[in-house]
C-alpha cells in the first residue's frame, strides 16, 4: 500500500508533510506535490500534516479520484524530490475549498 497526493493538493502545495517523511518519497511539481509509491513505506506520518487532508492511503482516496493513484506514480518519475519546507503560493488560501482542479495540474 501507498500514500496517495489527490486532488486538494493542486494551487495549494502546502509543504507541511515532506519534512516528516523518512524515506523522501514526496516529489514537487509546478503547483502540486506528489508521492512516489516505489518510495513511500505507509508510513503515516504525512497524512495528519496536510492542512487541507489532500494525502490519503490509496485505500482511501475519495470517489472520483481514483487516477491520482496513477498521477503520483507517473509524476514523481519526472519531478524532483524535495525533503523541505517551503513557502506556499500566495494564493494557496483561494484554493483550499475548490472543487474540480484536475484541469489546473501543471505538468
Amino acid at each position: 500500500m501507498t500514500y496517495v497526493v489527490t486532488e486538494s493538493c493542486i494551487k495549494c502545495k502546502y509543504t507541511d508533510c515532506v519534512e516528516v517523511c523518512p524515506v523522501d518519497c514526496f516529489h514537487e511539481g509546478p503547483n502540486m506535490l506528489v508521492i512516489d509509491p516505489e518510495e513511500c513505506i505507509d508510513c503515516t506520518l504525512c497524512e495528519p500534516e496536510c492542512p487541507v487532508e489532500a494525502i490519503c492511503s490509496e485505500d482511501d482516496i475519495p470517489e472520483g479520484q481514483e487516477q491520482f493513484l496513477e498521477l503520483n506514480a507517473e509524476l514523481s518519475q519526472n519531478w524532483p524530490v524535495i525533503t523541505e519546507a517551503g513557502d506556499p503560493p500566495d494564493d494557496a488560501e483561494e484554493w483550499e475549498d475548490v472543487e474540480d482542479k484536475l484541469q489546473y495540474l501543471e505538468r
